[in-house]
């Protein structure tokens, strides 16, 4: 290798996963990912014995990351749990916005591609964005319990809906390249939460 990396596996994992964004899981061959790492084929699989397996780790190790970034949002102390909560959907507008360069998501990007493909990455598909719904689920009884949200009857449900209507608002934000989509979840997920309206967020220019 021309470079060194303190993490080979981390490192093929990260270049992957920046090529399978843009392209998507089928369109990428295994060629291009070794090129973009940089590394051998040997060293890709000592660490995945197939670019199915590969898959499922890079899915895995999204969602971990992914989780990160949710905590990071939801989790300051210096703001309520509603506050942290409209925060994290106002970052959906640059992850799932309308640039030039495709979707950011993996989630949008790759459900409907590996959910008839393969098991493994659909069941880590499933099981990420599970967690994901599970993290929501908190913050929105952290916020009955910090009097910024409104009672709930169905923590959890709620949960659901709001992931499962952002990530529809994302893929038509993907298919029309306009924000309309996310904008009006933006305006629904206050009214839903009953939440004082505000004007969702400007997405920022490519």
């Amino acid at each position: 290798m021309k470079a060194e990396y303190t993490d080979v596996r981390q490192h093929i994992l990260d270049q992957g996963k920046a090529i399978i964004t843009r392209k998507g899981f089928a369109g990428v061959g295994l060629n291009e990912i070794l090129t973009a790492a940089d590394v051998p084929k040997g060293s890709f699989y000592h660490y995945f014995k197939s670019k199915e397996l590969f898959g499922e780790a890079m899915l895995a190790d999204y969602v971990q990351q992914y989780r990160i970034e949710m905590d990071s949002l939801l989790g300051q102390s210096s703001k309520t749990a509603a506050q942290g909560l409209m925060d994290y959907w106002a970052s959906w507008f640059s992850d799932s916005s309308e640039h030039s360069d495709g979707c950011r998501c993996l989630v949008v990007k790759l459900s409907s591609e590996v959910a008839d493909m393969s098991e493994p990455m659909r069941t880590a598909l499933r099981d990420g964005t599970s967690r994901i719904i599970e993290r929501l689920t908190r913050t929105i009884e952290q916020g009955m319990a910090d009097g910024s949200l409104a009672h709930v009857a169905d923590p959890a449900r709620m949960a659901q809906t709001l992931y499962q209507m952002w990530l529809g608002a994302a893929m038509l934000t993907k298919l029309r390249r306009e924000p309309s989509a996310l904008q009006s979840a933006w305006l629904s997920t206050m009214e839903l939460l009953q939440l004082p309206p505000a004007p969702p967020p400007v997405p920022a220019a490519n």
